[in-house]
């Protein structure tokens, strides 16, 4: 069992390393940026990849997304700060094999790496409760036609949020924010009324 561990946060990678090591497993590699990290993934098909999302180069999303649409055979396992449903639902439309919270993995490392090994899935059950929410909220609706970002700009829309207050939070322009609006209200089929938008929104988040 070959394992890569990827972190830009040298003491998390040191730290994750040597706790997975501990655990009987060999980390073939290591790694500080995501570009490296599917670099290295295709070069010597680790049988898993332990990822952090916030990275530079390639964060683990899009790492995750590459892997999924290549169809490479090492699985995924995201090691993250990140408890916003939305992210885990990109994460799992592209394989995801596992999804644990960084303040947790002491306790849930060990397991999630036993059941990815024997071909399961491994959510942070710290999560199940706001998953089964946000599961159901999907179910019947069109959110999974949206982008990771569409989805950010419409959960702020359902907060109220003008455009120019999305724009300061999300550090783009006003102008770019008013795109994505378009772009949101054509891929769900909304008509073109004032506010269409937002009635959405208040719906579904």
């Amino acid at each position: 069992m070959k394992i890569l561990v990827a972190d830009d946060h040298p003491l998390t990678l040191m730290g994750t390393k040597g706790f997975i090591e501990s655990l009987g497993y060999v980390v073939e590699d290591i790694c500080s940026n995501g570009i490296t990290a599917f670099n290295l993934i295709i070069a010597h098909k680790p049988q898993i990849a332990v990822l952090d999302i916030n990275m530079p180069g390639m964060d683990g999303l899009e790492v995750l997304e590459k892997v999924f649409v290549q169809k490479l055979k090492t699985k995924v396992v995201l090691l993250t700060m990140h408890k916003e449903m939305s992210v885990f639902n990109k994460a799992n439309q592209y394989g995801l094999s596992g999804y644990i919270l960084k303040e947790h993995a002491q306790e849930e490392l060990e397991i999630c790496l036993k059941e990815v090994t024997n071909g399961n899935q491994y959510i942070s059950p710290n999560l199940t409760h706001d998953l089964t929410i946000d599961r159901n909220i999907n179910h019947n609706s069109e959110l999974l036609k949206l982008t990771f970002a569409e989805k950010k700009i419409v959960e702020l829309i359902a907060q109220h949020k003008t455009s120019r207050q999305i724009a300061e939070l999300l550090f783009i322009s006003e102008k770019t924010i008013e795109g994505h609006r378009t772009n949101i209200i054509q891929k769900l089929g909304l008509p073109k009324e004032k506010n269409t938008l937002l009635v959405w929104a208040s719906k579904h988040f």
